[in-house]
């Protein structure tokens, strides 16, 4: 089913305004069984026909589940915090004529635009909920976008279910600020990381839990620990180009519209692509000559289509770019980011014929999710333990960039796979082709 304003949100034909886009970390430009409807790699968030925002209006203290269907009944989108099982406050939302609302999360109810479901690390995506329980709410998280310039979008935890409610119940993080307004977190929280100066400057700023009316704090103890972290005084929900949403399971990037104007297309990469080939790089042992594959290409190895006859390999220690081949081969082992034995790849260790330097031997793949990219340069840069190819400043900016990982941890992991990336002596290596000897 679709959500009744997809339409005017993907296919804007009126109004081209365009806020920005939401890039779900790991898929490399599409989710395993392809994009379709909702539920996708990227939502591109476009300004609406009609506004549909909303913003906090009347507050009700019920004292009986009576007045509480009461107030539940009139059509309005509120917010129920439970306090006690005999006390209950509500706050009512009206419409709101200068904001458009965007709603992320698992469910595939009407409210929900973008379908979010968790990423389970080298570009796999969880099918079967059986298998293991999802983290990622139902209904996650909003986002609320100025409808005039600048078109400043924020970011909120939870979203409005089909009731058109947030009910915060007994047992959730919740409390009265002292200016009187209730809020409170969501079970497994909504994290928040705002770059500094993305994409020219590299620094990444302090990751932070948002709470539903948008305010900001410091990280709880544990991800869904019972008591909230300090308010970060003077920080913003406010999404800059290149922050990051963590939704417990799924992390996605947020590119603005304007940022995506600076940004390589689909169209910059594949003539990289093409003059990388152009240079017909040449296995110096099998002295074959070498060609990245046509784009796109998704997904990490082993998850990947089969391997074509000309595809670089690469010696992950030392650089050095070869063709497949079958000498040097060392006992397998589990390549883990970190070094924390969990959620790596496998791969194959050899010894390199060049400079005798044993360590993981991998194909090279292209990154291809624009998104990601923070500049246009060449693609000599590899990821490891993947082998996901891209510039050098990107390579260093993600390598560099700790994500959310279970309950309280944080790593770096490959923005085009989400495999976790080594921690020794780094992220990355960079690549060293051999050009033709004719």
């Amino acid at each position: 089913m679709n959500s009744p304003n997809q339409d005017e949100d993907d296919v804007p034909v009126k109004d081209p305004v365009k806020y920005g886009e939401l890039v779900i970390l790991g898929y490399n430009g599409s989710l395993p069984s392809g994009d379709r409807g909702r539920r996708k790699s990227r939502f591109a968030l476009y300004r609406r026909t009609k506004a549909n925002g909303v913003k906090p209006s009347t507050v009700h203290i019920l004292n009986t589940p009576h007045d509480s269907k009461a107030v539940h009944s009139r059509g309005q989108h509120s917010i129920s915090f439970t306090l006690s099982r005999n006390q209950t406050v509500v706050v009512e939302y009206c419409h709101d004529n200068d904001t458009d609302m965007f709603q992320i999360g698992r469910s595939t109810e009407c409210p929900i635009d973008f379908v979010v479901m968790d990423t389970s690390g080298e570009g796999k995506e969880c099918e079967d909920p059986s298998v293991a329980p999802s983290t990622i709410s139902r209904f996650a998280c909003r986002v609320v976008c100025e409808r005039n310039p600048p078109y400043t979008a924020r970011i909120y935890a939870a979203g409005f279910d089909s009731s058109k409610n947030i009910f915060l119940g007994e047992k959730a993080t919740k409390w009265k600020n002292p200016d009187g307004h209730m809020d409170g977190l969501t079970t497994n929280g909504v994290l928040v990381m705002h770059p500094e100066g993305f994409p020219e400057d590299n620094r990444q700023g302090l990751w932070r839990e948002i709470s539903v009316c948008g305010d900001v704090y410091a990280l709880r103890e544990t991800r869904s620990g019972p008591s909230r972290g300090k308010l970060a005084e003077g920080e913003s929900s406010a999404l800059r180009d290149g922050s990051l949403v963590d939704l417990c399971g799924a992390t996605l990037l947020w590119r603005t519209g304007e940022g995506l104007l600076h940004a390589p297309t689909l169209r910059h990469l594949e003539a990289l692509r093409q003059e990388l080939n152009a240079a017909r790089p040449q296995c110096p042992v099998g002295l074959s000559t070498l060609a990245f594959p046509s784009m796109p290409r998704s997904h990490s190895f082993p998850f990947l289509p089969s391997l074509e006859e000309r595809q670089p390999w690469v010696y992950l220690t030392c650089g050095h770019v070869h063709g497949r081949h079958d000498w040097g081969q060392r006992p397998e082992r589990r390549e883990a980011g970190g070094g924390e034995g969990e959620g790596g790849i496998s791969t194959v260790r050899r010894e390199c014929p060049l400079c005798r330097s044993v360590g993981p031997y991998v194909p090279l793949w292209l990154g291809c999710e624009p998104a990601v990219y923070v500049d246009a340069g060449a693609p000599t840069y590899a990821f490891v333990p993947c082998g996901h190819v891209c510039s050098e400043r990107t390579a260093k900016y993600w390598a560099d960039t700790p994500l959310p990982h279970g309950t309280h941890a944080f790593r770096p992991t490959c923005p085009f796979c989400s495999a976790p990336l080594s921690s020794t002596p780094q992220g990355w290596t960079r690549l060293i082709f051999q050009g033709p000897i004719d």
